[in-house]
């Protein structure tokens, strides 16, 4: 079954995953389902796709934590690019959803099947963003 937006084109995922293995699997699991796919293995090549990508990205799915730049920093960064971006976290950590809270992104722990996967991209592009501005949380807790 094939993903498309109105006019036939695929909803395109930006896919950041600092392990090549992870990345490529998680990108086989999303073009099997119908996505287009922009696989990045860092922080720097994300960037790149969210800056000179012609087309709309509709959702970002980053690891929580990379060498390079954590899961939640890279996804403000390229929100101020992309602000219409949609996004969610992967963590194999127990306490990743917790970090997730404070946004209101989406949170998938893996290791994962690959139908869970898609089934919760598929809520997040159809759903009504439950996003939250960064600014209105108390941190001081």
């Amino acid at each position: 079954m094939s993903v498309t937006l109105k006019g036939g084109i695929p909803e395109t995922i930006l896919v950041v995953e600092d392990d090549r293995v992870v990345l490529k699997v998680v990108q086989l699991i999303l073009e099997r389902a119908g996505f287009a796919v922009l696989a990045a293995n860092t922080a720097s090549e994300a960037s790149h796709f969210a800056a000179n990508f012609a087309g709309t990205i509709h959702l970002l799915v980053s690891d929580v934590q990379m060498p390079d730049i954590a899961g939640p920093a890279l996804a403000i960064k390229l929100k101020a690019i992309r602000p219409e971006l949609r996004v969610i976290l992967m963590s194999g950590q127990a306490d990743g959803a917790l970090l997730i809270l404070n946004y209101g992104w989406h949170f998938i722990r893996k290791p994962f099947l690959p139908d869970m996967l898609v089934a919760t991209v598929k809520d997040v592009l159809a759903g009504a963003s439950r996003e939250q501005g960064t600014d209105r949380f108390d941190t001081r807790l």
